[in-house]
This record gives C-alpha cells, structure tokens and sequence, in this order.
C-alpha cells in the first residue's frame, strides 16, 4: 500500500511535496522523494530538516545537493545514459510505452534496443535492478484493494482465430467480478485484455472489436499495423475497464498489447513470472499454450502443492483434449493434488463459460 503518512512517505508529485510544506511540515525524516524536479525549490529545501530523508532520482541544483546531503539526507542519482526512470513511482500505460506511430522509435523499442546494448554492464544491470524494484513497489500499490483473477495462455493466438475470440469473452466475463491480469504480451495475453477492457460494454463490443483488429492478425510482419488495430478499437471504446498485463524487456521482440490500463513492465523475466503467479490470490486461468504456459501451469501448482486450506488458489485448464493428449499436464497435475489441500481447486474444463462460473464461485 502506498504510504502517505506515518514513519515512512511516498512523495511522487511536486504538488504533493509543496501541499505537505504548506501544510506545516519541518522535517523531511522518513519523506522517499522520487523523480521529482526539486531545481526552483532550493529555498524551501533550506527551511526544514532533512536529516533522513531520500531523494530518489530528484533534479537538485548543485549547491541544494551539498546542502541536503551534509544535513543528513541521502541522494541516490538517476543512473547515467538510462532511458528508463529508475525511480518511477506509477506503472505504464499503453500511450507512454506507444508513444510514437513508428514502433521503432517508440519509448518501448528504445528501452529494448537500450537493454541489448547496456543492459549486461554495470551501471545499466544497476538502472534495470532499481527500475524493477521500483515497478514492484507501483504494482503493489496498484493492485491493493483488488481481486485478481490471472489468465494464462500462448503468444501465438491470431486475432481472427477461435481461440482468441474465446480469450476475449472469457477476459469479458472473468472481468464482471474480477480485475483480469495477464503476461501483457500478444496472443491469449491480448485477447484476454481486450475482454477486460470492454467489460462495462455490450456484449456486441466484443465482435466488433474483433473485426476491427483482424484486419491486422499478427504482430508479424508490421508491429505498426498490428498496434494501430488496438488503439483504433480504443478509439471506438474510449471509456475501457481496469485489467493488467505485466510484460518483460526480455522478450523484447514481442511487444505488449495495449488494452491493459495498467502495464508493470520487467526487465527481468524470472522476477516477473514470480510476481503475476502471487498477485493472482483468485486464482488463475490457463488457456491453451506451449512450453511458456506449460511452466506455468507447474510453477503455480507448485505453490498450490505446499499451501494449506486457507491460502490455496483455484487452477482451471480450458481445454479437455488440448491438456490431456496434446500437452497432458492434467494427469500430472490432478496426480499432485491428490490429498492435497488444492485437490478441490484444480479443475479440466472445455468451455470458458465454465472456466469463469468456476472462477466466480472461487472454487
């Protein structure tokens, strides 16, 4: 949860901080103020203690930099030649990682082609450990207050297809009761955003939002055209729901999808398949994929595996066939719950009307 006051406060926003001063306040001890420019508020920097405060990516003058720092505050610079703000107190939104109409020169390209060059060196290895750390501590906050449902599935899922028209309506429906999150990328991923995001729409919105993007199938071979598709359904359903996608630099050569409101974008892959499978306490939904999801699967049930009544986590597997014969990971994994606390949670369906009825009665 964000703090605002007590021992320990966020302060994010330069209206927070000069409301804060206004307000009375003589000591900046405990105060972690990030990204903020502080270069016209040397005077008021100058009227109250400092003495344990930190200053996490803030623009100082150099003088007010001296200043702070012999009066007991700790400075932590930006990390040179980053392109990321190491210290960003909010996550990202489709319009700051798109924020040009070429691709290639979005601020999402930019980082990647930034983190194949820098990223293995030590002050960009540092710039990618401080950024997740600090998009860990935004989606903390963000998810706080809400009910997560998690939707796993492949990256391959053409728009156009059955199965991404099912991601989409499951998304939908998982949606009425839920905040749906994902991996944030393409695929089973964009489908199931897509369906959060057209939640409080007709259930109409859907097809048509799928006629519109199949125009552009894929992501090969012109992410541009691919990425126009989305913010065209945007612009045609301006007031989208809250769902999220937590994405990663690494890989990079696939990008995210922009019907997530919210994106926690990673740099480091292994901390970020940690995170979505904890932050999903209602469980989770694996539609059909590959090795990606298969891990997955195993990796969830294994926190499953070791959790007591109180804490296990609803698992459904959509498609009966798919995970018996093509991919059988539902032998092994009805075979893990046997006797197990999560025995009554793991559930083989074919139908995504039957995974969200599951998924409604946390069950």
């Amino acid at each position: 949860m964000r703090r605002t006051r007590g021992r320990v406060i966020n302060v994010d926003s330069l209206q927070d901080f000069d409301h804060r001063l206004s307000s009375g306040a003589r000591s900046l001890s405990g105060w972690r103020l990030r990204s903020l420019d502080l270069s016209d508020r040397g005077r008021a920097l100058r009227s109250v203690e400092v003495a344990g405060a930190l200053f996490l990516g803030c623009t100082l003058q150099d003088d007010d930099e001296v200043s702070v720092r012999a009066r007991g505050a700790v400075v932590f610079p930006t990390v040179p030649d980053s392109p990321v703000d190491t210290y960003r107190a909010m996550l990202y939104t489709p319009d700051e990682l798109y924020d040009a109409a070429d691709y290639a020169q979005s601020f999402d390209a930019r980082v990647y082609a930034w983190s194949q060059r820098a990223g293995a060196d030590g002050d960009g290895a540092l710039a990618e450990s401080l950024h997740d750390h600090s998009i860990a501590l935004a989606l903390e906050r963000w998810v706080h207050g809400r009910r997560l449902v998690g939707v796993m599935g492949g990256h391959d899922a053409v728009r156009g297809d059955v199965g991404y028209a099912d991601g989409a309506r499951l998304g939908r429906m998982l949606a009425q009761s839920h905040t749906v999150a994902t991996g944030g990328g393409p695929g089973a991923m964009e489908a199931v955003n897509l369906g959060g995001y057209l939640a409080h729409e007709s259930p109409d919105a859907v097809d048509e939002a799928l006629r519109v993007l199949a125009g552009a199938p894929a992501f090969r071979p012109s992410i541009d055209a691919w990425a126009k598709a989305a913010f065209a359904v945007r612009e045609l359903f301006p007031h989208g729901a809250d769902s999220l996608g937590i994405p990663t630099w690494h890989y990079g050569h696939e990008p995210p999808n922009a019907f997530a409101s919210a994106i926690a974008k990673y740099f480091r892959n292994a901390q970020r398949e940690a995170i979505l499978l904890e932050i999903c306490q209602a469980g989770i939904v694996f539609l059909p994929g590959a090795g990606g999801t298969v891990q997955e699967i195993f990796q969830d049930a294994c926190e499953n595996y070791y959790a007591d009544e109180s804490s296990t986590a609803p698992m459904v597997l959509v498609g009966k066939e798919y995970w018996t014969r093509t991919y059988p990971a539902w032998p092994l994994l009805k075979a893990l719950a046997r006797g197990r606390a999560m025995q009554p949670h793991v559930h083989l369906v074919d139908a995504v009307e039957d995974a969200a009825a599951l998924m409604a009665q946390g069950v």
